[in-house]
């Protein structure tokens, strides 16, 4: 399991930052929805790594992925919920983080409906519990594709970006779902108070990826471990901002730390901005394969239409984020880690 990978272990206790203050979280609870996704299985460790005294619940509707997912601890909770219906427990959260959402592009097309109720609903009735319960603070993963469309006008898209995004075609589900819940977060600081911060990650990839996510980065890496080549099904042009899932965890801890509230920051490595195929020739390289394209005469039918994808993470790192791994340091670690876990 990655829980006993040195490896793993080594590289969660290497984004922890020495000018930060983690004591704030000492003895207190915290909520994590989709514990057991790429984030969210990366960020339990990661709290968990910061002290003894923090009460982690996982929260998850199957037990046996949490179970699956991580050992045995004494500080970590499973804790049973699903999104769509209210939060009704006697266990007093500290803190709320609700990283729990459909992220895989096949879901998009399967369950575009349970996307958006995921993201809308889950977000209402978590709010409704922190502003019950009087939480200390709501924070809301939420995603770069809320900026939508690239204008053409600005190199990365600042947080106050807002380019346009096709709400007519089931694909809008995850950006409008996620727009949504994130005004949601605003009008809850603004009408009741509840403390609330957002952060917008980047393309995210780590070894916490799980085997069925069809996103691209997560079949490259795929590819490279059960020793193929890596086959593109177009020229790979559009360009995104990447980040390491240890980075993004980092990054979501110093928001729930030090952001102001009702503030949204993005969460992206400025080193770690390249296309689609580059990122697929850097994996073929530490595994030793190689890309291949194989373009359908006509193109890709359905292919994404955004360009340039490029997130300015500055904000974030203006109190007190420091990214660690750069595309191929990340690369190189996530490739190393689930090659020895396979």
């Amino acid at each position: 399991m990655l829980d006993n990978n040195t490896k793993y272990l080594s590289a969660l206790k290497s984004v922890i930052n020495p000018n930060l203050d983690y004591s704030e979280l000492n003895n207190k609870s915290i909520l994590i929805t989709g514990a057991t996704g790429l984030i969210g299985k990366a960020l339990v460790d990661y709290i968990l790594t910061l002290s003894d005294s923090i009460k982690v619940y996982a929260a998850s509707r199957s037990r046996e992925s949490f179970e699956k997912r991580f050992d045995k601890k004494n500080n970590l909770f499973y804790f049973n919920y699903d999104l769509e219906k209210e939060l009704d427990t006697d266990i007093h959260f500290d803190y709320i983080i609700h990283a729990a959402s459909n992220a895989d592009p096949k879901m998009f097309a399967q369950d575009p409906a349970g996307t958006m109720t995921s993201n809308f609903i889950g977000t209402y009735n978590l709010l409704e519990y922190a502003r019950k319960n009087k939480t200390k603070r709501f924070l809301f993963v939420s995603s770069g594709e809320v900026y939508g469309q690239w204008d053409g006008k600005c190199d990365a898209f600042d947080e106050s970006y807002s380019g346009y995004v096709n709400f007519t075609e089931a694909r809008g589900c995850y950006p409008s779902g996620k727009r949504a819940a994130e005004n949601l977060c605003v009008c809850y600081k603004a009408q009741y108070g509840v403390d609330t911060v957002i952060v917008r990650p980047s393309h995210t990839f780590g070894p916490t990826q799980l085997k069925r996510d069809s996103r691209a980065m997560s079949e490259f890496f795929n590819c490279a471990l059960e020793d193929r080549d890596i086959v593109l099904k177009s020229l790979g042009l559009p360009i995104r901002s990447y980040t390491c899932v240890f980075d993004c965890a980092s990054g979501i801890v110093t928001a729930l730390l030090k952001g102001e509230s009702g503030h949204s920051y993005n969460i992206a490595n400025k080193e770690s901005v390249v296309s689609i195929a580059t990122l697929a020739q850097k994996i073929a390289a530490v595994a030793g394969k190689k890309v291949v394209f194989d373009i359908p005469e006509g193109g890709v039918q359905g292919a994404g239409s955004i360009v340039r994808g490029v997130l300015d993470g500055s904000k974030l790192e203006n109190i007190g984020w420091v990214p660690i791994y750069d595309i191929d340091k990340g690369v190189k670690v996530t490739y190393e880690i689930m090659e020895d876990i396979k």
